[in-house]
């Protein structure tokens, strides 16, 4: 049985754990804050585009009149033979069943597919290690094509490679790297190498509000529309923890009202109006797609980054209440202990006084 003096070392320890877990929740409910305003800011620009895209498709011919083709590749519904799907998670651990919920929903995802080739682009270093230690890494060869080098994949390894990772990405999320990541996207898409693109990340609405979710990117089948291959809500005991978490620092539990500047950027696509373009319909539509890949692509993660705050804080809020369970349970059996050698001194005392 431990004494009361090793009961006081891991109390102490306990504490000194309590601390740490206290500040990283405070730490994550501040960058909590700030992914919310970010994700929350970029939504507008999602959404104007898309309603421009609505608008200039009343002025442009999708269909070709004379072969009945569509004309931009994009649309181009195809069996889907090769898939690329994007797995967008955390760099860091920390944050509860987060990262590891991503991993099963991209796995369930991949089971689910096993009838098709699929091309895997890891953003994060904890879902690029989980696929890495499942799937093999494609291989690639530099060859000079037309006095351009460019990478040339070799022979598959199998049904699922891993094609490419972007470590840091989400650490400090950038709008370049996610748009070179669109461009090789519909550039794979455009070339044949990839039938449909799919992301997996976490949607979050706010801290009460949030899923995981299979969303397919490529090809566009209705602007401005959400297109899910699978969505998994939270359960009610985890929304009741992440509540308990956000109502003691002070993060709100209700998204912010858009819905007025969501009237007003619908009312853009769908207002009756002859607008004047400066530049052809038909290059701004083009042009506009690719932004508007990019806007979604960029929109997920800016909602992943959000959504792996919110995981951390609920993380070590549940570890500051465990700590502090533990610090109760240890000192009630310190005093245990201690009363214990008290009673036996006292006795041992009272009964050499006997003796005498």
């Amino acid at each position: 049985m431990a004494n009361v003096l090793d009961l006081r070392r891991r109390i102490r320890s306990v504490k000194n754990t309590r601390q740490i877990t206290k500040a990283m929740k405070m730490v994550s409910a501040a960058k909590l804050r700030r992914a919310q305003e970010r994700a929350i800011a970029a939504r507008p620009y999602a959404r104007m585009i898309a309603s421009v895209l609505e608008s200039l498709s009343r002025r442009v011919d999708i269909y070709d009149p004379e072969t009945g083709r569509l004309r931009h590749p994009l649309f181009e519904v195809r069996e889907e033979k090769r898939v690329l799907l994007v797995v967008v998670s955390g760099d860091k651990g920390f944050a509860g069943a987060f990262n590891a919920n991503i991993s099963k929903m991209a796995f369930k995802f991949i089971t689910g597919n096993a009838t098709r080739e699929i091309d895997i682009e890891a953003v994060g270093k904890k879902g690029r290690d989980q696929m890495r230690r499942r799937y093999p890494i494609a291989v690639y060869a530099e060859q000079e094509e037309d006095g351009r080098k460019r990478q040339v994949r070799q022979q598959r390894k199998g049904p699922v490679e891993v094609t490419g990772d972007h470590p840091g990405l989400l650490t400090k999320l950038e709008t370049m790297p996610v748009y070179e990541l669109a461009e090789s996207m519909i550039s794979r898409f455009e070339h044949g190498e990839i039938d449909a693109a799919y992301i997996v990340y976490n949607e979050f609405k706010s801290v009460l509000s949030q899923r995981l979710v299979v969303e397919r990117l490529l090809p566009i089948v209705t602007i401005g529309g959400q297109q899910l291959a699978g969505a998994e809500e939270p359960t009610k005991e985890e929304r009741g923890r992440a509540g308990e978490a956000a109502r003691t620092a002070g993060i709100p539990l209700e998204p912010e009202d858009t819905k007025e500047a969501d009237e007003e950027a619908k009312k853009f696509g769908t207002a009756n109006v002859d607008y004047i373009y400066e530049e052809p319909p038909r290059e701004l539509f083009d042009g506009l797609l690719k932004q508007y890949i990019f806007a979604m692509l960029y929109h997920a993660m800016t909602e992943s980054v959000a959504a792996e705050q919110a995981a951390r804080m609920t993380a070590m809020d549940s570890a500051t209440n465990n700590a502090s369970d533990m610090i109760d349970a240890l000192t009630l059996n310190m005093n245990r202990v201690r009363q214990a050698a008290i009673t036996k001194e006292i006795i041992e005392i009272v009964s050499g006084a006997a003796a005498l």
